[in-house]
């Protein structure tokens, strides 16, 4: 046997294929996070930039915001059902 099919009948015993979606969950909410955070710091510094364009600029943000959280939800949701 080789090394690689021993550690993965260990994993399987284990109990440890459980981690993969779960890190896969995590990773894809910290991916959301630091998305939202730098669309967010981004858009403070165009509006500081040109406050006129305020209107514009949050309405593109909030678009943004709006899309990168529904795809990490459907992550979530599929590594979900992963598990």
């Amino acid at each position: 046997m080789t090394l690689l099919t021993v550690l993965l009948q260990a994993a399987s015993t284990a109990g440890l294929e459980t981690m993969g979606p779960a890190i896969g969950a995590g990773l894809a909410a910290i991916g959301a996070g630091i998305g939202i955070g730098k669309i967010g710091g981004s858009a403070m510094d165009g509006i500081a930039r040109q406050p006129e364009s305020a209107p514009d600029i949050r309405m593109n943000m909030i678009i943004s915001a709006a899309l990168i959280e529904g795809v990490a939800l459907f992550a979530v949701v599929v590594c979900g059902f992963i598990l």
